[in-house]
Formats: structure tokens, sequence, C-alpha cells
């Protein structure tokens, strides 16, 4: 049976306030997404010290 002609998965709209809290979510969500990368390269950086800046290419 086709996944949406099934009953159970019926689609309803969501309230405003449901869309309100997704939106927070999200935003919660990529700002935490965000410092970690950041936090990885700062991190990154940090380990392979200032030498890096000043090797051959």
């Amino acid at each position: 049976m086709h996944a949406m002609m099934d009953p159970k998965f019926q689609v309803r709209a969501l309230t405003p306030e449901e869309e309100k809290a997704r939106r927070k979510r999200s935003i919660a969500i990529a700002l935490t997404l965000g410092a970690l990368v950041i936090l990885f390269f700062v991190l990154t950086i940090a380990k392979l010290g200032p030498q890096i800046l000043e090797r051959p290419l």
C-alpha cells in the first residue's frame, strides 16, 4: 500500500504556536552546529600551532 494513501499518515496543519516552536528549535540547532564548526576550526588551528604559517610550500 502506498504510504500517502494510508490513513495513519494523514498530515495536519501546524498551529501558529507549533510553527513558532519549530522555528526556534531550528534556529537553536543551526546556532549550535555553527558554534561546533567554529570550535573545531579554532581547535585545529591551535593544535597545528603558529608554525603552520611558516612552512615551505
